[in-house]
């Protein structure tokens, strides 16, 4: 049994991680959030230890440390974007391995400083890229793999998740901390492409606000026209109404069906790492420099056939 901590107990997506804990048969020690809204602890890890400053949340860690059999082995970390590098230093620094939520980092020099971290604490770092493990996914690739190596196909990827008016106000919604639509959540789409169809081979901008963003991506075995949303208005016509997200990803013209198979992909990442089978930094730094391109570069106009279909909407 492992003896784990929380960081960022709070957060939409710290449940699926105590619950990942939990199912792989570990244990939660102790959390820490900045928001004492945890009552979820009492049905998963009603003996866990939880602190609303980091300080002492790090003291209770550093004290285990020094107690036979009691010192953490990982420590999991769900805090907002801007915290990961910080967050993940502490936790290999106090002699944990790491499990982080995406985006790992926004940037390819983060990366460096943390596998500098890695060294010099002997620890590792785990990121969580869960649709590696969503099985179409994983059909898919197994397709793309046996096809004709010059050949790349056709994809169109639409991804729309509706917010209210909560985000904007929250730190999802200042690019300071969440470093904007595209990389908070779109980042594991871009990992997954990537898991599917190569290198990455162009990657180009057609437009971008704070609400959604749009672009184009060429792999070694796929040309990717791309739409992310957060606003509602977005939603096809046949979803408004019924549901708030909508998932698309076609492939020469076919759907992919992936829709359903995510509420335990956290529980079967959390297995993989703990069998030595995760995602590390190297894992993870395509799709960090993926996002770090889309948010630097000036949209440009959409070449023929490059541009996804929701593009002309947004240019009315």
């Amino acid at each position: 049994m492992k003896r784990f901590a929380l960081i960022g107990a709070a957060g939409y997506i710290a449940p699926r991680h105590m619950r990942a804990i939990k199912d792989t048969g570990n244990d939660l020690v102790s959390a820490y959030d900045i928001n004492d809204s945890v009552g979820i602890i009492d049905s998963l890890s009603p003996q866990s230890e939880f602190f609303t400053e980091f300080e002492r949340f790090y003291d209770h860690a550093w004290a285990l440390k020094r107690q036979p059999g009691q010192a953490l082995d990982i420590v999991s970390v769900c805090s907002p974007n801007y915290l990961h590098h910080p967050h993940i230093n502490a936790g290999l620094r106090l002699g944990c391995d790491v499990i982080c939520e995406k985006p790992l980092v926004p940037s390819p020099y983060m990366l460096d400083d943390l596998e500098l971290t890695e060294r010099e604490t002997d620890r590792r770092l785990w990121n969580i890229l869960q649709l590696r493990h969503h099985q179409a996914i994983i059909d898919l690739k197994d397709r793309v793999q046996v096809g004709a190596a010059a050949h790349k196909h056709e994809v169109e990827l639409t991804y729309i998740t509706s917010r209210g008016k909560w985000y904007m106000e929250s730190w999802k919604g200042d690019p300071r901390k969440s470093f904007g639509v595209a990389t908070n959540i779109g980042v594991h789409f871009y990992d997954m492409l990537h898991f599917i169809f190569g290198k990455l081979q162009r990657n180009v901008v057609h437009y971008s606000c704070e609400h959604k963003a749009a672009g184009y991506l060429e792999y070694e075995k796929a040309r990717v026209r791309w739409f992310l949303s957060i606003d509602a208005n977005d939603l096809p016509d046949a979803v408004k109404g019924k549901k708030p997200t909508y998932r698309s990803i076609t492939v020469d013209g076919q759907e992919v069906e992936f829709s359903e198979g995510f509420t335990d992909l956290h529980t079967v990442s959390y297995q993989a790492i703990l069998d030595g089978k995760g995602s590390g930094i190297e894992d993870a730094r395509h799709c960090v420099e993926t996002v770090d391109v889309i948010r630097s570069v000036q949209p440009v106009t959409a070449r023929d056939g490059e541009g996804h279909p929701y593009i002309t909407r947004l240019l009315r």
